[in-house]
């Protein structure tokens, strides 16, 4: 039962989550490297369903592998089925009422003790399960596992915060007005990518914290940092039930939990196509389900670096650099990597010159020598389809790879940063997403780049990260203003990837999700159903009104 509520709560100061910079010699680096061995040494880990709080081990077992060294198996994670995913529905539906009705600080305050376990005691763990498991070197690894990961937690109680605050401003004589942000009527189906562990966390607590009960399907490429993450949440004192642990084919789990009455909301980011297909099956349902659920996605891009003939040596150079972070920084495989770039005729000759110099700088080997700036890809499908790409930009007579383009995945899914120029303005790696260490390059004429706004935004149907590159005031006006439509988040004269939570919400539109904005209040509504609550004090005296007097 729950504690009532005897006083207003304010939160502690919510600020981002210190980063650490692992330097040789320092105390975060050893711990690190300590955590990294450990990690390799230790036996093949086992990662169970977790329902109600209970640990099932189905028997229906999968490898999540070392994408650095694909002979290694980092865990055996059990597989949920259909009649394993409705035991977590019903448990999950159970669970509910009490969730809901605890007082909104005992909720908060499970999010906000998980946040300083993590940037504590687990912190090192988590970073290297995500490492070993999904291929980051140290500083990816400590922005996603660790510091943004803290961030969503601390960022979203703030935000709840703020949302509940909202109430009517005015009350007519003898009543009083209000407003409660209740749950969804149902639950929500959380389905998250491999990419960022920092994603697999929020995309079930952010739900979570606002009073709904989720089924979490993490991706078979991030179950073990996801599940170490499951964990830290339920010694943070959340409740069995609340957040159901389920890994497994997705077909058949989020087949059989969207088919249910009671599905209420989609949580997923991950690829365009599979997201349009979930929507189109919610779509078909629509007659059996209590309420209309809200879906909620962030999905793909085609993102771009944009030069302006403006630029000086410093602000090419400078450009080059942050192309080189935002195409190559994880392999390319964020979902707002650079992966198409637009440069002046006049500038592209430094441009390029600049690119190659530091290209070159570049190391790639496995995570665990801590010294290279890439690594490898997700797993074999992932490097097959990149692959396929620079073996397209080899026969394409339009297209020349200027450097990388080497692909080995004898030991583990290592592809070298390509860096490709193209004649062709629809190239096939100018229009479609590629998702690992591609970039293309595209020179246009510096007379024409009113028409190269209007060409980056007609090429592809993505709209999430673009970057605009510009000296003078007048011309990053005139640029911000033709890439309105282009890009959910855009950035002058930064890299188009290193969204942080709680200064550049994050999330874009057309194909590339509902920009429901992650890190921000505008996700969370989302996830909440409103009542507005009238009380009167006083009774009338009469149903007539003045107006009914003859």
């Amino acid at each position: 039962m729950a504690t009532p509520t005897l006083a207003h709560f304010k939160l502690p100061q919510i600020d981002n989550e210190p980063m650490l910079n692992y330097a040789p010699g320092s105390a975060e680096r050893v711990k690190l490297e300590a955590a990294v061995n450990e990690m390799t040494a230790q036996d093949t880990q086992e990662v169970p369903i977790v329902i109600n709080g209970e640990k099932i081990y189905s028997g229906k077992v999968a490898d999540q592998l070392n994408p650095s060294n694909h002979k290694s198996v980092i865990a055996k994670y059990h597989e949920a089925d259909a009649a394993l995913t409705q035991k977590a529905i019903d448990g999950a539906l159970a669970a509910k009422a009490a969730w809901e009705a605890l007082p909104f600080n005992d909720r908060v305050a499970v999010f906000l003790k998980a946040a300083d376990l993590l940037s504590s005691k687990y912190r090192y763990k988590m970073m290297a399960a995500t490492m070993l498991g999904q291929g980051k070197n140290i500083w990816q690894a400590e922005i996603d596992a660790a510091a943004e990961l803290c961030d969503f937690l601390r960022f979203n109680c703030k935000y709840a915060e703020e949302i509940y605050s909202q109430q009517p401003p005015k009350n007519a004589p003898g009543t009083w007005n209000r407003t409660e942000f209740r749950g969804l009527e149902g639950f929500v189906l959380a389905i998250s990518p491999f990419n960022f562990t920092a994603i697999g966390g929020n995309l079930p607590a952010a739900p979570a914290l606002m009073g709904n009960v989720v089924l979490w399907k993490p991706s078979p490429s991030a179950v073990y940092s996801n599940y170490l993450f499951y964990e830290i949440l339920v010694e943070a004192g959340l409740p069995a039930g609340v957040i159901q642990f389920v890994p497994g084919p997705a077909e058949e789990i989020c087949g059989h939990a969207i088919a249910s009455p009671d599905f209420a909301s989609l949580h997923f980011t991950g690829s365009t196509h599979v997201f349009r297909k979930l929507w189109q099956q919610i779509g078909n349902n629509i007659n059996s389900y209590k309420s209309y659920p809200r879906i909620v996605g962030e999905t793909g891009g085609k993102n771009y670096h944009l030069l302006h003939p403006s630029l000086d040596d410093a602000g090419v150079r400078h450009a080059a650099l942050q192309t080189i972070r935002g195409a190559f920084e994880y392999q390319g495989q964020k979902c707002s990597a650079c992966s198409r770039v637009y440069v002046p005729a006049s500038l592209f000759g430094q441009f390029k010159k600049e690119l190659l110099e530091q290209h070159a700088k570049i190391t790639q080997g496995p995570v665990t020598e801590f010294q290279h700036f890439s690594g490898p890809v997700i797993n074999k499908f992932a490097f097959d389809k990149i692959k396929g790409f620079i073996d397209h930009a080899v026969t394409d007579d339009n297209c020349e790879i200027i450097a990388g383009g080497k692909c080995d995945d004898s030991t583990g899914y290592f592809i070298e940063p390509t860096v490709i120029v193209t004649k062709d303005k629809l190239a096939k790696t100018m229009v479609e997403e590629i998702f690992g260490p591609v970039v293309t390059i595209y020179v246009y004429d510096d007379a024409d780049f009113e028409d190269t706004c209007k060409l980056i935004g007609d090429t592809t149907e993505y709209g999430l990260t673009g970057a605009f590159f510009a000296k003078d005031r007048d011309s990053i006006v005139k640029g911000s203003n033709l890439l309105r439509n282009t890009a959910g988040n855009f950035y002058i004269n930064d890299k188009c990837t290193g969204a942080v939570v709680g200064q550049q919400p994050f999330g874009g539109g057309r194909a590339s999700g509902t920009n429901d904005k992650a890190g921000s209040w505008s996700l969370l509504v989302r996830f909440i159903s409103t009542r507005t609550i009238k009380e009167s004090f006083v009774p009338i005296e009469d149903f007539v009104y003045p107006s009914n007097a003859t």
